[in-house]
């Protein structure tokens, strides 16, 4: 099966964990090596996960690196024919004194619209509000991303270190979301909260990234798939995150089975070190090469994604 030749969907890929090795090269100047920007296979939790993010993060606090590390991303996903991408990111953690909330979102959607004019990648944002930042900012941050609603961004997230601040802290935000009129995802259970994953359903996510705890209550995931929530799995990324323990016990297909509406997708394609087509090849070496299982994943991610 040519996976890389399919037409694909992303639907859960981080920005700043995505930026090419070249990228970040210019604009640090200095030679960087692989290995600092990807995550070692020793990698014991999210949290040290997350360390990874700090160089690249240093390359997106001015308009020119958001606009080319948007357009490098779309220029690297055109490579294996994906067709529409959800790129998530955090305003806040651009935002300075010459840097508004507005100017970061504009030059990220500009980025991404250079990107479709050349390479022909549809796309959107889903901008993240951050579990270490205070209501206000996250607040602030939800306020503008509004304005940008259905002028190339679909929705906004909630991301960060979910073992340390739990969903249910974050109602005020989501209740916000809901009197704008603005949809969100969560990411929700990657850290083996099934409170979590509860409370993004009572919540009224669309979608919840990763949901690996999800598999803790069967009648939870019969409500999930009843309710046609998507759930945006990443497997080498819940790898190394320690998310599950082995590929052998990971959920993906006991999902499937009960009907959730299940994606592949990549999370972070430069820290995992990872595209979209090696996570479906994963999944299709796992499963028993199964072709119906990857049409599947593809029709599910069109099914959740937003419009485009």
């Amino acid at each position: 099966m040519d996976i890389k030749g399919l037409p694909k969907i992303d639907l859960h890929c981080h920005l700043d964990g995505s930026l090419t090795k070249d990228m970040i090269q210019r604009y640090t100047g200095r030679a960087i090596e692989s290995d600092i920007l990807r995550v070692s296979e020793n990698c014991q939790s999210l949290a040290e996960y997350l360390e990874k993010f700090d160089i690249p993060l240093s390359c997106l606090q001015n308009e020119a690196g958001l606009y080319d590390g948007a357009y490098s991303l779309i220029q690297e996903v055109a490579k294996e024919n994906t067709k529409y991408i959800e790129v998530r990111f955090a305003p806040m953690l651009s935002v300075h004194e010459t840097m508004s909330c507005h100017k970061v979102i504009e030059a990220v959607l500009k980025g991404l619209q250079k990107g479709k004019e050349d390479f022909g990648v549809h796309s959107n944002v889903i901008t993240c509000a951050m579990r270490h930042h205070q209501m206000e900012q996250n607040l602030d941050m939800l306020n503008t991303a509004r304005e940008y609603l259905g002028s190339g961004v679909c929705a906004i997230d909630l991301a960060g270190d979910e073992a340390q601040y739990p969903t249910r802290k974050f109602k005020e935000l989501f209740l916000h979301a809901q009197k704008l009129d603005m949809p969100f995802v969560i990411h929700s259970g990657e850290t083996g909260s099934i409170e979590n994953v509860r409370v993004a359903l009572e919540l009224g996510a669309k979608r919840i990234g990763h949901g690996i705890a999800l598999r803790q209550d069967k009648e939870l995931m019969k409500e999930y798939a009843k309710r046609g929530i998507g759930v945006e799995m990443c497997p080498t990324s819940n790898l190394q995150t320690k998310a599950v323990e082995s590929l052998e016990s990971y959920p993906l297909k006991e999902f499937l089975d009960a009907g959730i509406l299940v994606s592949v997708n990549t999370d972070n394609r430069t820290v995992s070190h990872t595209s979209l087509t090696d996570e479906l090849n994963l999944v299709y070496e796992l499963y028993g090469y199964d072709e119906q299982l990857i049409y599947k994943l593809l029709e599910n991610a069109e099914k959740t994604a937003f419009p485009f």
